[in-house]
């Protein structure tokens, strides 16, 4: 019998790109709340509690809600809100954070799924803290432009109603107080909040981060080579992820580095630059908000917890 999938919350941002990734998939029944029972809290419970595994697009409350109304042992769930990111009994679904995170992943009852901003920081930082290359309280500044569909329907209404006249970068979260500093403080394995400085682009999709470290105050300190070598054995040992590697190049500009580059796709591209002199080093991560950002990690992670390939 092939496994029962319902996403709660379908018809949302990220929901929508899961059941177009979903669409073609003959190994999986999707199971939907009928349109004229959409609004009933009875007809979630009901399909929640059929589901083997539930996928949850929803603002936080609501996904809090979702997972109180599961009253069987045998529901699985992804959640795609910032609910639970850092919930206890609750795995994190970045499949390449660690060796052993596809196995976590694949036996988790309750996954959190992650939030787009984190994952490239995390992807950056994490293999240099875990290996001693930087410490837990260095502190951390996040750059980075993500397209407007990452602020959700309100956002992708407003920019496509201003056309050109939307602001090309939009700085925010001034108030230092983002949702996603939780998270990526907690999988980075930072002791200290790093600062974060998003900006939203006139571009639909994708995203670039930016990690930039001054390296000088530590008492050894890494080579870009050293950093590079780091991130680059981390994710070799990875089994079947989808982050990718640049090669370690003095480069004052790299093409690739596009925030629409890997758009409609689940693929991470990491690089690091480097001036050893300066001790300083940059580290970037590519990716699509959309995919590896929201709805392609959770249909990877989905893949991982039944047990096929992604």
């Amino acid at each position: 019998m092939k496994p029962k999938i319902f996403i709660d919350g379908e018809h949302g941002t990220t929901g929508l790109q899961i059941r177009t990734l979903l669409a073609e998939r003959q190994d999986l029944d999707i199971i939907s709340v009928p349109v004229e029972r959409r609004k009933e809290k009875a007809a979630r419970a009901e399909f929640l509690n059929a589901a083997d595994i539930a996928i949850l697009c929803l603002p936080d409350d609501a996904a809090r809600e979702s997972v109180s109304l599961i009253e069987n042992d045998t529901t699985r769930v992804i959640d795609a809100s910032t609910a639970h990111r850092v919930a206890e009994g609750w795995e994190y679904g970045f499949a390449e954070m660690d060796k052993d995170q596809p196995a976590r992943i694949a036996s988790a009852k309750r996954l959190a799924n992650p939030g787009c901003w984190p994952q490239g920081p995390i992807a950056t930082l994490r293999p240099l803290v875990s290996g001693g290359l930087l410490p837990a309280d260095f502190p951390i500044t996040i750059n980075g432009i993500t397209g407007y569909s990452g602020g959700g329907r309100t956002m992708i209404e407003d920019y496509v109603a201003k056309g050109e006249s939307a602001s090309e970068f939009l700085p925010y979260g001034l108030t230092l107080e983002h949702k996603h500093v939780p998270e990526i403080k907690t999988y980075a394995g930072l002791s200290h909040d790093p600062i974060m400085q998003p900006a939203v682009g006139n571009f639909a999709q994708g995203m670039v981060t930016v990690v930039p470290l001054q390296l000088g105050a530590l008492d050894y300190v890494p080579t870009g080579a050293d950093l590079h070598a780091a991130i680059a054995d981390h994710f070799a040992a990875i089994d079947g992820g989808v982050v990718e590697v640049a090669p370690f190049q003095q480069l004052e500009r790299a093409p690739d580095i596009d925030p629409e580059r890997y758009n409609g796709t689940n693929r991470m591209k990491v690089h690091v630059f480097a001036n050893d002199n300066r001790a300083q080093a940059l580290l970037i991560a590519v990716y699509d908000n959309l995919g590896k950002g929201a709805s392609g990690a959770a249909v990877q992670n989905l893949d991982l917890m039944l047990g096929l390939k992604h």
